[in-house]
């Protein structure tokens, strides 16, 4: 198999400033470093991504195989998890589904040698935040990761704010979504997706600043991502009634008010 990723200098990170230029170091709220557990069994492969994060000055464990990954998960307990679907033992579909079922929630991003739409689907419906296909460069990964760290609330106290639109309330604080008044159950990246549709109501969003404003891609990310997550929203928001999310054809989505 190919090395998923490579690099032609021992300097695999330090170029990533002047992609993603100088940003700001992330930390836990108690200022502690940030904790990610990376499962792949390609020693090529987690030895740059764990240098790549360290230089974030983040903490990262490694796990060789789905058995030692459970085993690190409980005593680690990341703030992240970095997960490649094709492992020796376990399925990384059937780890992500462990510790959701053992810990709630953490922030999941699926590396995987497959690019077909079908595999993507599959890993974003099964609870991943996003995914990675290899080949992949450092500094794509270390901006996901970052993005879903925003997205989450590791490190960012709760917002207050409270949105409306129609039936549809969101409350920032409680990080909780109901549309006339029953309980719409989201993930952290589709809770920030469809925050950000509602802060901007009746207006024509392009994919390109949905990615943006949402994942943070500000090199080229995958706008297909948000096709993905705008479908799940509209499973959970929509279903059963009248649609609010609509596509404007040529452009993007809009959030919109039943009539």
């Amino acid at each position: 198999m190919a090395i998923p990723v490579t690099t032609s200098s021992p300097r695999p990170v330090r170029p990533r400033a002047a992609i993603l230029g100088q940003l700001p170091r992330i930390s836990r709220l108690d200022g502690s470093p940030i904790r990610v557990l990376l499962v792949d069994d390609e020693p090529a492969l987690t030895n740059l991504v764990k240098m790549a994060l360290h230089y974030e000055g983040w903490h990262v464990e490694v796990a060789r195989d789905g058995q030692e990954a459970m085993a690190r998960f409980g005593d680690f307990e990341p703030d992240l998890l970095v997960l490649d679907i094709m492992l020796p033992d376990i399925d990384g579909l059937e780890i992500l589904k462990l510790t959701r079922e053992a810990e709630g929630y953490t922030p999941t991003l699926f590396l995987t040698a497959r690019d077909s739409v079908m595999d993507r689907v599959t890993g974003l419906t099964a609870g991943a935040d996003d995914y990675l296909t290899k080949p992949f460069s450092l500094e794509e990964l270390v901006a996901r990761l970052r993005g879903l760290l925003r997205r989450s609330k590791a490190t960012a106290a709760p917002e207050d704010e409270v949105l409306k639109v129609g039936d549809l309330v969101l409350d920032g604080s409680s990080r909780e979504v109901t549309r006339a008044g029953e309980a719409v159950a989201l993930t952290t990246t589709e809770f920030e997706l469809l925050r950000y549709l509602m802060r901007n109501p009746r207006r024509a969003l392009a994919r390109a600043e949905i990615l943006d404003r949402v994942w943070n891609y500000g090199f080229g990310g995958r706008s297909s991502i948000v096709d993905l997550y705008i479908s799940y929203l509209r499973r959970k928001v929509d279903a059963g009634r009248e649609p609010m999310i609509h596509t404007v054809r040529g452009v993007g989505y809009m959030l919109r008010p039943q009539p």
